[in-house]
C-alpha cells in the first residue's frame, strides 16, 4: 500500500513545495506547509492565529508549542493522508511531533530528504529574484539549515524512514524517484 503519512525534509530551494504540491494532487492527500497553515490561522482571526500575529509582527519565529499547536489542529480535521513540508526543523520538534502522531494514531511512514549541491542551491535561489535573495543571505539560511536539520537526518535514519532523492535532476525525473520511494 502507498505510503500516506509523508514528511519532506531539504535545503530551501531543493524543490520540496514543488514535488508536494504534485504528489497531493494526484495521491489526493493534504499537504501541510507551516508556512501556510501559520498564515491561515492568522487570517481567520482565530486564537492561535492571534498568538502567531503577535509573534510574527516583532519579526520573530513563532514557537515550537504555538507551531504544534496549529499542526494538530489541522490533522486531528485530515481523514485522509496528508505531507508535512518544512517541519519539523530541529529535534525538539521532531521530538514533539512524534508524540503528538503517536497520540493521533497517524505515525510518519516515510521521510524524504532532498539532497542538492549547495551551489546549485545558491543559483536556483538567486533565479528567483526575490529582493531578500542574495549569495550572502542564501548561504547563511543554508548554514543554519544545516546546522538544525543535520540532527534530524540521523533521528529519522534510526528508525528506519529516512530515504534519500537527488534534487538536482528534472521535475519528472525527481516525481518518479519519490513515486518509487512512496509504493
Amino acid at each position: 500500500m502507498k505510503k500516506q503519512r509523508i514528511l519532506f525534509l531539504g535545503p530551501p530551494g531543493a524543490g520540496k513545495g514543488t514535488q508536494a504540491s504534485m504528489i497531493c494532487e494526484s495521491d489526493d492527500i493534504c499537504h501541510l506547509s507551516t508556512g501556510d497553515l501559520l498564515r491561515a490561522e492568522v487570517a481567520s482571526g482565530t486564537s492561535l492565529g492571534k498568538q502567531a500575529s503577535l509573534v510574527m509582527s516583532k519579526g520573530e519565529l513563532v514557537g515550537d508549542s504555538l507551531v504544534l499547536s496549529i499542526v494538530e489542529k489541522k490533522l486531528s480535521n485530515i481523514s485522509k493522508g496528508w505531507l508535512l513540508d518544512g517541519y519539523p526543523r530541529n529535534i525538539n520538534q521532531a521530538k514533539a511531533l512524534g508524540e503528538l502522531l503517536h497520540k493521533l494514531k497517524q505515525p510518519i511512514q516515510v521521510v524524504v530528504l532532498f539532497e542538492i549541491d549547495d551551489d546549485l542551491l545558491v543559483q536556483r535561489l538567486l533565479g528567483r529574484g526575490r529582493s531578500d535573495d542574495n549569495e550572502e543571505v542564501i548561504r547563511h539560511r543554508l548554514r543554519i539549515y544545516k546546522e538544525k536539520t543535520t540532527p534530524l537526518i540521523d533521528y529519522y535514519s534510526k528508525d528506519g524512514l529516512l530515504k534519500f532523492v537527488k534534487g538536482d535532476g528534472e521535475v519528472s525525473e525527481i516525481s518518479k524517484c519519490i513515486e518509487e520511494i512512496l509504493s
